[in-house]
């Protein structure tokens, strides 16, 4: 780990994070045959699946019995667009978020007060995690609106009783200048946004100014190569947290301080993983993990059912020394509907990632181009290095860029030709990074 100080662990609600494993159990339990009861008499399409697949409410007598529901997915939810997925009338709806709906049609999700205060609970759960205190000032450069991760992170951090400082994204410079003028100890982001201003922060000169302490990051896969290269560049603790606004927004799962995986706020969510190909329970979830399924368990406005995240991860065992007792995920691996397949092969960004970051004068900005010659496909990769790399002499960069070929070939079991440019030449995004251009899905 990069020289940070590690905070102090708290757990902000010790009666429900580190409750026995056999009263959560018991709870779990109590709470699914809740949410599968409504779901059946309150939301039709729930109904007509539980139909079809034979299996009624009453079915389900423990906890395993989850896996006799069907699953739910992004496109079930798209065809209940706008409000046929809400089991509670409107004049009980307090809020609505919604997906971009760039990639089709928008799925809506819907909050009653008590969802709102429910949120609130798993946000101030998450933060406090991470190491924020009423002592701090938190910085949130995520988007205000239909995106839930601004909004659900600014009543999180006002639960806490810290200072927030609700900037939203973009307009890099003056987050910079917010940073120095206010104080700013905390700072909530994508880990792209997060390298992006660390590159800039480095690029003014006003490292010496800040006193930021923290990072909560979020909204997108990273690696753990991806951590270091963030504490390092913006002199932060750095912290992962999951969650989706499907079921919820962030606050699904987070990391502690001690950084030992995720802890999946169980209490609210029943988890699941399952092998993404077939749809049956994973063989291994320890070592070989698998796609994570999530049911609501205290959602009112829409309970979700054994939603498919498509995120892959594992479950990790043994105990947290923070002493919380739930289960606690790997971060997420990569997306399964990230995959590229590559001659065969299949390919992940985040293997690229961490391949990268693991070699002397490469900067964690890179971007991935596959396209197609005659049958055969095609990897590229454009990798920034570092200025004094990229004004070297010939010689050395030919061997840095032959260092990461072997190094990528090792890791994909597929070659990929690696060009290497200069420092600021890939896009910057202010939320999620765009990593992938798959041309062979044109023409």
């Amino acid at each position: 780990m990069s020289e940070v100080k590690k905070p102090e662990n708290r757990v902000w609600n010790p009666a429900c994070e580190c409750m026995s494993r056999k009263d959560l159990e018991t709870l779990q339990l109590e709470r699914l045959q809740k949410v599968v009861r409504t779901a059946w008499a309150k939301v039709p399409y729930y109904r007509a699946k539980m139909e079809a697949a034979g299996v009624a409410p009453q079915d389900v007598r423990t906890l395993a019995d989850v896996s006799k529901l069907p699953f739910t997915t992004k496109d079930d939810l798209r065809s209940c667009f706008p409000y046929k997925a809400f089991a509670v009338p409107m004049e009980d709806v307090v809020r609505i978020h919604a997906s971009s709906g760039t990639t089709g049609q928008a799925t809506v999700v819907g909050y009653t007060k008590q969802d709102l205060a429910t949120w609130s609970e798993l946000m101030a759960r998450l933060q406090t995690a991470a190491g924020v205190t009423k002592s701090d000032v938190v910085q949130i450069a995520f988007g205000y609106g239909f995106f839930t991760g601004g909004l659900g992170h600014h009543y999180g951090v006002e639960t806490v009783g810290a200072a927030v400082l609700p900037v939203s994204s973009g307009k890099s410079e003056r987050q910079i200048q917010i940073m120095k003028d206010y104080g700013t100890t905390a700072l909530i982001c994508t880990p792209s946004y997060g390298m992006y201003l660390a590159e800039l922060i480095n690029k003014l000169g006003a490292r010496k100014d800040l006193k930021l302490r923290l990072g909560l990051f979020g909204g997108e896969a990273w690696t753990d190569a991806m951590r270091q290269a963030l504490q390092k560049g913006l002199g932060v603790f750095a912290t992962d947290n999951y969650g989706l606004s499907e079921v919820m927004g962030p606050g699904v799962s987070c990391e502690c301080v001690e950084q030992t995986g995720m802890h999946l706020a169980e209490d609210h969510f029943l988890p699941e993983l399952i092998d993404p190909v077939t749809g049956d329970p994973a063989a291994d979830p320890a070592k070989t993990g698998g796609e994570l399924v999530i049911t609501t368990l205290t959602k009112e406005a829409i309970p979700v059912v054994r939603y498919r995240t498509r995120d892959l991860c594992t479950f990790l065992p043994g105990a947290c020394p923070c002493g919380r007792t739930g289960r606690r995920m790997s971060k997420v691996s990569a997306r399964s509907d990230d995959m590229l397949i590559i001659r065969g092969v299949n390919v992940y960004p985040q293997q690229i990632e961490e391949a990268l970051l693991s070699i002397e004068g490469v900067a964690p900005h890179y971007q991935i181009e596959v396209s197609r010659e005659g049958a055969l496909d095609e990897l590229e990769v454009r990798v920034e290095v570092t200025e004094n790399l990229f004004f070297d002499e010939m010689q050395k960069q030919q061997a840095v860029k032959e260092k990461i070929e072997r190094k990528l070939e090792t890791s994909l079991a597929v070659h990929a030709k690696v060009r290497l440019v200069e420092p600021g030449s890939t896009p910057r995004s202010e939320g999620k990074a765009v990593r992938v251009i798959d041309r062979r899905k044109k023409g």
